[in-house]
């Protein structure tokens, strides 16, 4: 148990002392500005009636200049953009070892390769959870500044039950990600795979069968998908639940038995 919490202890001063940490934030905080933007612009019947995209967005989504549809944008943005974000966090935690050469020294540790992992794992875990936090309040600073229509505790309530359970979902899906990342050896391949998975989440949920691709179920489950979500059943998330695992088993197995060249 030392070894695990001194390994966790060690990626988190990792982590502390990186750049890309303040970026993620940022990057991440776009989505509950922008949302307050389209609020703004649903509040200007005369800026929405020449938005044509917006006017169909907000049309399609029965979206109004209030705290339901400003949460719903919250929960829409973790469900797809989360897929990004996320996915940019395990890619540099997994991969930032190979391109700084200090792959080969944490081998040589006197410490569990698989606690290794497993301590970068609940720093990804402990990353994208303060990112969901932190737009979860820049979403309410912003929606306050608005002063929008106040909204009944029971939707606030179920917001945040859905909110985070999409945050899960997709926090899930990194351990693939994970295994590129050692794979290849840097950032380039679960970049790659992070990309090829969004447009594939698209296709395949525009297709109508994203209830069965993993990468399309936080976006379905968020509400993005609309009428589509009702199409989620125990198989999705089984599907889901499975590639975690997967991925997880896969990064295990690599770390340990392959031959680390670099």
């Amino acid at each position: 148990m030392k070894g695990q919490i001194q390994a966790i202890e060690a990626e988190r001063v990792k982590l502390k002392h990186a750049v890309i940490t303040r970026v993620t934030f940022i990057a991440f905080s776009l989505a509950p500005v922008m949302g307050g933007v389209f609020m703004l612009i649903l509040r200007n019947p005369e800026a929405l009636a020449k938005s044509g995209a917006l006017n169909q967005k907000a049309q399609f989504m029965g979206f109004s200049a209030d705290w339901n549809a400003y949460l719903m944008i919250l929960k829409q943005a973790m469900g797809v953009g989360g897929i990004l974000i996320f996915g940019f966090v395990a890619s540099w935690i997994f991969g930032r070892e190979y391109s700084d050469g200090t792959a080969k020294d944490l081998l040589a540790l006197p410490t569990s390769r698989t606690r290794i992992l497993n301590a970068k794992f609940m720093i990804y875990g402990a990353w994208c959870f303060a990112l969901a936090v932190s737009n979860l309040a820049a979403g309410f600073l912003i929606g306050t500044l608005l002063q929008l229509p106040p909204a009944e505790t029971d939707a606030v309530t179920a917001f945040l039950s859905d909110y985070f359970l999409t945050t899960l979902l997709t926090v899930l899906l990194g351990t693939p990600i994970a295994f590129f990342a050692l794979w290849g050896k840097g950032y380039l391949a679960p970049l790659g795979f992070v990309a090829l998975a969004l447009v594939f989440a698209q296709v395949v949920a525009a297709t109508g069968y994203g209830n069965y691709f993993p990468w399309s179920v936080p976006g379905l489950f968020s509400g993005a998908g609309g009428e589509y979500k009702a199409q989620l059943n125990e198989w999705s998330y089984a599907a889901l639940i499975l590639t975690s695992l997967a991925g997880y088993l896969a990064t295990v197995a690599y770390w340990r038995y392959a031959d680390q060249t670099k």
